[in-house]
């Protein structure tokens, strides 16, 4: 499955005298290579310029067709379905160009999660592959630099934790207690770290780590590390076991499934599973590590490569990265990926950028695409919006489309970090936001099994039951808006249980605000700007609806999502 090839700098070697001419003409290739600049993206021009070699991703013209998913029901069916049609199309078309690629031991890696092929080369191999009609587009392979939160301190010690036993404040603010209260905590549901890694024996997160039955770990299908080019990682390469370089990935899941069973009650769902892969390098992604892994959540395969199992694919990932066009990352390069999981039935939450306070300011993949679920952040404990939460429309595509989709919680996190198997740290970010939505979609779905793998349908009714907060900054106040989407997340009232009350009151006066970059501390409480009023309204607390059925709202309707 994982072809990848290694040869001598000597292998790539060109006679970069030669004239454009001379090499449209040259022996070493096939076809013609005149007049297809056009389709190599800028970044590879740039990074090919003066006979240097590059990474860089060849996407087919042929891609394949998914549509077929959206009338089965079962995440099985869907899985498989995906899976097959992925991997029959870049079985089918990829073929004549790996030959050439291996005929003049270029190293490349064949993906299919998007039909694709990353390849190390020069500028004219860029060209020549260009040139061929079966191949769309040439875009690069860019280092990402994610900047995350850091904490000024460490929560808890090594020690044993001297505090009762209590739910964390951006838990109840969900209302994630009442659906608990029911029975529902997340059982027979799987969510996905794509981050940093883990620290899987942290005990918060061991007892919810799939690999772990209670006496021995298994990793097998799992985990999956996609460094394998790493130098002086605390994790190194490849690593066989989850192993978290940063201590982000630790904290993300932990807000979704996290809980010690001593009192650190940090996640929304405790009784779901994780799995987890490991898509940075000390917080540096690339595209290709990032399809890696979003490859391996569709049909996760054993340590050290194999035969893929959709069935063992996670129900929902959680993704609190980015991938800059300003960094070279291409705008559609993860976009057929993000998709491809919808339609396998995986519910891919995303965060916002963390850009804000100004309007579209959300402009980096994959926060932008219709496909992903994205998360805005909120002061915790308030319904302001937290200052460093990114705002749309989306332009840098064109769509102008509205974004975030919902909020939560996202400053002052509590959850499981890397010092130790008893360390907690608080964080502040989208980042911290985004695995709130991840847990609810988890409670969502075991409370109501019939939504599972319904994209659409589950996205419509977490939305319609969010408390809806009218923002006019960057555009109508909706809902939605393009300040925090539908508004506040509020799991008991998509299941279907009354909730308290809502007992925050925005404020419309400005108050001092510190300044919040994505390196926002556990010292930092953002306050709305002065430029934004939101008008937020408590509803009255909802009557138990046995089937939940998605309150009305105003005009604009939430975009349609592949099922």
């Amino acid at each position: 499955m994982l072809c990848v090839f290694f040869f001598s700098a000597a292998d790539f070697a060109v006679v970069c005298a030669t004239s454009i001419g001379e090499r449209q003409h040259s022996a070493r290739f096939d076809w013609d290579v005149a007049s297809h600049s056009s389709k190599i993206a800028p970044w590879v021009i740039e990074h090919t310029a003066n006979c240097e070699n590059a990474e860089f991703f060849i996407v087919l013209a042929d891609q394949a067709d998914l549509n077929g998913a959206v009338n089965l029901t079962t995440n099985a069916e869907k899985g498989r379905y995906v899976y097959q049609e992925l991997r029959n199309k870049s079985q089918a078309t990829q073929w004549p160009i790996l030959q050439w690629l291996r005929e003049r031991k270029i190293e490349h890696r064949s993906f299919y999660i998007v039909n694709a092929i990353l390849i190390k080369g020069s500028r004219e191999i860029a060209e020549a592959l260009a040139a061929r009609p079966d191949v769309a587009r040439v875009e690069g392979n860019p280092q990402i630099k994610n900047i995350f939160p850091q904490p000024d301190a460490i929560a808890e010690g090594p020690s044993p934790p001297q505090r009762p036993e209590t739910v964390e404040p951006n838990i109840t603010y969900t209302h994630a207690p009442n659906v608990w209260a029911l029975g529902f905590r997340g059982q027979g549901i799987t969510v996905g770290g794509a981050d940093t890694g883990q620290r899987w024996t942290h005990n918060a997160l061991k007892p919810q780590y799939r690999g772990w039955n209670g006496v021995a770990a298994d990793h097998n299908y799992n985990w999956h590390d996609s460094i394998h080019d790493s130098v002086g990682n605390p994790c190194g390469n490849d690593s066989p076991f989850p192993c978290d370089d940063s201590g982000h990935g630790t904290h993300t899941i932990g807000t979704a499934v996290g809980d010690d069973g001593m009192g650190n009650q940090i996640g929304m769902a405790p009784l779901a599973k994780w799995i987890g892969c490991r898509n940075m390098d000390q917080g540096n992604g690339t595209p290709g590590r990032y399809l890696e892994c979003m490859e391996w959540f569709l049909a996760p395969y054993p340590i050290g490569g194999g035969q893929g199992d959709p069935l063992k694919a996670p129900d929902i990932t959680v993704n609190a990265w980015r991938c800059p066009p300003s960094e070279g990352c291409s705008i559609n390069t993860l976009q057929a990926a993000i998709e491809a999981q919808a339609a396998a039935g995986i519910m891919t939450v995303v965060g916002a950028d963390s850009s804000g306070p100004s309007c579209s300011t959300m402009e980096n993949p994959p926060s932008i695409y219709a496909a992903s679920y994205t998360v805005g952040a909120l002061n915790t404990g308030t319904d302001n919006v937290a200052s460093f939460s990114s705002r749309g429309p989306v332009i840098i595509d064109g769509s102008n489309r509205i974004k975030p989709d919902i909020s939560a919680p996202g400053t002052n996190i509590r959850s499981s970090y890397i010092g130790s198997d008893n360390d907690y740290a608080s964080l502040s970010g989208t980042s911290m936001a985004t695995p709130h939505i991840a847990g609810a979609m988890a409670l969502l779905w075991c409370a109501r099994p019939e939504l599972r793998h319904n994209i659409s349908a589950s996205r419509t009714v977490l939305n319609e039951a969010a408390f809806f907060l009218a923002y006019k900054q960057c555009g109508t106040p909706g809902p939605p808006n393009n300040v925090v989407g539908w508004g506040r997340v509020d799991i008991a009232a998509a299941v279907g249980t009354p909730s308290p009350t809502p007992t925050a009151t925005p404020t419309a006066t400005a108050t001092p605000t510190p300044t919040v970059t994505p390196t926002t501390t556990a010292t930092a409480t953002p306050s709305i700007t002065p430029t934004v009023t939101p008008t937020a309204t408590a509803r009255p607390t909802p009557t138990a609806r046995p089937n939940a059925t998605p309150r009305p709202r105003p005009t604009p309707a939430p975009r349609p999502m592949p099922a």
